[in-house]
């Protein structure tokens, strides 16, 4: 199992403080979502955050887009450090030739999908992509509950994969604790996001090590 803890979370106050300390965790990849207050009704923070973190991670930055028309910012998120770059669904008019785009700069591409939104509708794109993001809460906020559909959409998504010999990881995003990690898996998650589990709790690093047991 990957874990990606949501630097949305962290004390931005402390931000080198708490990329060091996901650097020296059992934590696998850097979250880090980008909002624009248009596609999800709130701002996050944009490229000179993501160039400070950049500067200091030494884990993949598993860069999840919440904006629309993600095109144009395609080329920069590389050059910004990204590895992965996760595009939502909802906000691409034209999605495969997004997909291509984010291969052709050399970093793995995700789709992320809505609560609302049918896994069926990657049918035709399952086989291009690298992964799969289920939202397992309404995306724009953090600390939001655990959507319990989320188990059933996991378990269609791998069923997807299958069925379509495709090599996508499964992310899942929102919500995620000590409570669902291993049910999670075992519907057939790869990735888990933790935020406000991982950044409020007192020990962020042993929580991390603890949430990498669960599922060993």
């Amino acid at each position: 199992m990957i874990l990606a803890p949501s630097i949305l979370a962290a004390d931005f106050a402390n931000l080198q403080r708490d990329v060091q300390m996901i650097n020296q965790s059992q934590a696998d990849w850097f979250h880090i979502d980008i909002m624009d207050g248009v596609f999800v009704p709130n701002i996050s923070y944009g490229m000179p955050v993501l160039e400070a973190i950049n500067k200091y991670a030494n884990k993949p930055l598993d860069v999840h887009l919440m904006i629309i028309d993600p095109d144009r910012y395609i080329e920069v998120f590389k050059k910004l450090g990204s590895d992965i770059l996760t595009v939502h669904y909802e906000a691409c008019k034209h999605l495969h030739r997004t997909i291509q785009a984010i291969k052709n700069q050399e970093m793995k591409a995700g789709v992320a999908l809505n609560p609302h939104t049918p896994v069926s509708v990657l049918e035709d794109i399952i086989a291009d992509v690298d992964l799969v993001l289920i939202m397992s809460v309404n995306p724009g906020f953090g600390g939001q509950s655990f959507i319990e559909n989320t188990y059933k959409k996991v378990r269609q998504a791998k069923e997807l994969i299958y069925k379509n010999h495709s090599t996508a990881l499964i992310e899942v995003d929102g919500g995620v604790s000590s409570q669902n990690a291993r049910q999670l898996i075992e519907a057939g998650a790869d990735v888990l996001v933790a935020g406000s589990f991982v950044f409020r709790s007192e020990n962020p690093t042993q929580t991390i090590q603890e949430m990498k047991s669960i599922v060993l």
